[in-house]
């Protein structure tokens, strides 16, 4: 059985993402930094054979998505499920304000309980794995045996690269999760590989990793 490449690129730097502001999916187009780290991300992937592009649909995701479609003649699928977590009351907070307006609220997300769903509307990680988890394996499925690129935001990264390590929810992060960073894993039957994670090499300037 052959395996399926899944290269999964985080979007480019947004004013938001420098002023550690929660964006959660919140439309936030890019800066002038993230446009430039979605090209020099193109420039990288150029030489890929790509089968299939696809990215979240939130502003951010599709502007960084762009940039890599025209390098590769490709036209993006845009997919809801590879949108950022659902961050309820906290979306339009510094990770500062949050944590001094809802402090036991913030104390449960810092925790990483799994089953904490946002309040106001938001998501739990469980709730969060589920529907990027789902997403992934039908990308899997409907590309065996070849390679696709995913554009897509932190929290969802967080997910992969944990469903991917068979790591919990709940273990603090110890991987980065930069702007415009490039990330591959694959997958070859039920079992998944991390094949890198975290590169950087075409950015000028390191990208932003904000996120807790």
């Amino acid at each position: 059985m052959e395996a399926t490449h899944i290269c999964l690129v985080r979007h480019g730097e947004t004013n938001w993402n420098a002023e550690q502001r929660i964006q959660g999916q919140i439309d936030i187009g890019l800066n002038a930094a993230g446009l430039a780290q979605a090209d020099a991300a193109a420039k990288w992937l150029s030489g890929e054979p790509v089968a299939a592009l696809y990215s979240s649909d939130l502003l951010r995701a599709r502007q960084t998505a762009q940039s890599i479609a025209n390098r590769l003649g490709l036209v993006p699928i845009l997919r809801p499920e590879f949108r950022e977590r659902r961050y309820g009351l906290f979306e339009g907070l510094t990770y500062s304000e949050s944590r001094a307006a809802y402090t036991a609220e913030y104390l449960s997300f810092e925790r990483r309980d799994p089953e904490f769903v946002i309040p106001c509307g938001g998501e739990s990680l469980q709730q969060l794995h589920e529907r990027v988890s789902t997403g992934l394996w039908l990308l899997a499925a409907d590309h065996r045996g070849e390679t696709i690129i995913v554009v897509t935001h932190g929290g969802v990264l967080d997910i992969v690269n944990r469903l991917v390590r068979g790591n919990p929810l709940s273990a603090p992060r110890d991987f980065l999760i930069p702007n415009a960073a490039i990330n591959w894993v694959s997958v070859r039957g039920d079992s998944w590989r991390l094949e890198a994670w975290g590169q950087t090499a075409h950015l000028a300037k390191f990208g932003l990793d904000e996120l807790p």
